[in-house]
């Protein structure tokens, strides 16, 4: 990482865990606070990770986009967008599937075991072969579940926001529309954060849209993507500024994480986002 800005965050300051930080353009990574191979739990990172295999599986042609995959009536999009009407976790559903956005691991769970069965390998196979080493993610662990179960440095995930800057597994139209929202004016709820009338979500990423409270600064665009996890650990990308940046801490997200994080994305934004 020669070349890269060694930095600190005004807003990390008094956090009282390891804040690991790190923000990318599309060509390179800009600045990175702490050590930047540490590797650490990414909670529900996971699941743009995990969606952009899927992703591979539908431009190869193993899998469709609107096959039914999931509960009765469910298909592979509304695994990945939350409208299957599977809960956070478990198999009975809680609404029909495209009504409601129910935020669901067990529904990327899902999703995973679907495309390896379709690909002929476990999921964990396919996303090694198909996304991390050709990516050239080094230090990524992804043997754990599809949704929360996977560890990585933030140096794996300014990498992976570069793939999703400037795609190079995928065609730019098919990165569009995981970014894009995926049915307008369904109600749900952002885990920690509340429920909203309109709960933006891509395929894999969430959107930040008008909502707020929220983990990202009110001053980043509506079409903000991105993920946070439950063991402190947060991806966004704003395509607006060609700017990425990750976020980890190993310990479970709560009052602290909420605290800082808003300030601290303003701050990244703020600093990188001209260049």
């Amino acid at each position: 990482m020669s070349g890269v800005e060694s930095t600190t965050f005004a807003a990390t300051d008094g956090f009282p865990h390891n804040a690991l930080v790190g923000v990318t353009s599309s060509e390179q990574t800009l600045a990175v606070q702490g050590d930047s191979r540490s590797v650490l739990p990414l909670a529900s990172v996971s699941k743009p990770i995990s969606a952009w295999g899927v992703l591979i599986a539908v431009e190869r042609g193993f899998v469709d986009l609107d096959e039914p995959a999931g509960p009765a009536g469910s298909t592979l999009l509304n695994l990945l967008d939350h409208t299957s009407g599977l809960p956070f976790e478990g198999d009975q559903t809680q609404a029909a599937p495209g009504t409601r956005r129910i935020y669901s691991n067990a529904g990327f769970d899902s999703l995973g075991a679907h495309v390896a069965e379709a690909v002929g390998m476990p999921f964990a196979d396919w996303m090694t072969r198909e996304v991390t080493v050709p990516l050239g993610m080094q230090d990524i662990v992804v043997t754990g579940r599809p949704s929360a179960g996977y560890r990585a440095s933030i140096e794996d995930l300014l990498t992976f926001a570069r793939e999703v800057l400037r795609p190079t597994l995928i065609p730019v139209e098919l990165r569009d529309l995981a970014l894009m929202v995926s049915r307008t004016g369904l109600r749900g709820v952002v885990p920690g954060y509340g429920s909203f009338d309109d709960n933006q979500w891509g395929l894999g990423f969430e959107l930040k849209g008008a909502k707020s409270p929220h983990w990202l600064s009110d001053t980043l665009p509506p079409e903000t993507a991105g993920h946070f996890g439950g063991q402190g650990s947060f991806l966004f990308i704003d395509r607006s500024r060609d700017l990425g940046a990750a976020f980890l801490s190993g310990v479970a997200f709560g009052d602290e994480h909420k605290r800082i994080w808003p300030p601290l994305t303003e701050e990244i934004v703020a600093r990188y986002g001209s260049r």
